[in-house]
């Protein structure tokens, strides 16, 4: 005779306990409300990475025009720009680069690096980043990170 005890709680094959879809969707909820609450944690985190990225480009690019003004004699102009630590601009002598890793990198907000020449305050040059609003000036994360500062 067949076994007709069949609990409410185990599955089709009778073999296994098995969740009832109330207590599936209950689940699902939790995990969505743990992982949504910690992402939104996270992009404080994230802006601040952002700044630390810029401000450690900053100093190894300047670090790297130093390495260019003792091969060449000279700082790249303001035209060449930063590339001529990745590219031999024409008709610099001395130059033994590239002196960085690779070509130079967007800031983390996807804007270009300015390299004015020469810098504030009697400084041969300056290195910004312009934040996250690409503009002069600014606060917060819009604030430029500067290598004169």
């Amino acid at each position: 005779m067949l076994n007709m005890r069949l609990s409410k709680r185990t599955s089709p094959l009778g073999r296994l306990p098995a969740w009832t879809f109330i207590e599936t969707l209950i689940v699902i909820g939790i995990i969505l409300i743990l992982t949504s609450s910690v992402g939104f944690m996270a992009f404080k985190y994230i802006d601040q990475a952002k700044v630390a990225t810029a401000k450690s480009q900053v100093d190894t690019f300047a670090l790297a025009l130093n390495a260019y003004y003792l091969d060449c004699k000279q700082y790249p102009d303001a035209q060449t720009g930063l590339n001529a630590l990745w590219e031999k601009p024409a008709g610099v002598d001395g130059w033994n680069g590239p002196y960085i890793a690779k070509a130079v990198p967007t800031d983390p907000w996807g804007h270009a690096y300015v390299l004015k020449i020469p810098g504030p305050n009697g400084l041969p040059f300056e290195i910004l980043s312009l934040g996250a609003d690409g503009a002069e000036g600014g606060a917060g994360n819009n604030a430029d990170i500067s290598s004169a500062k």
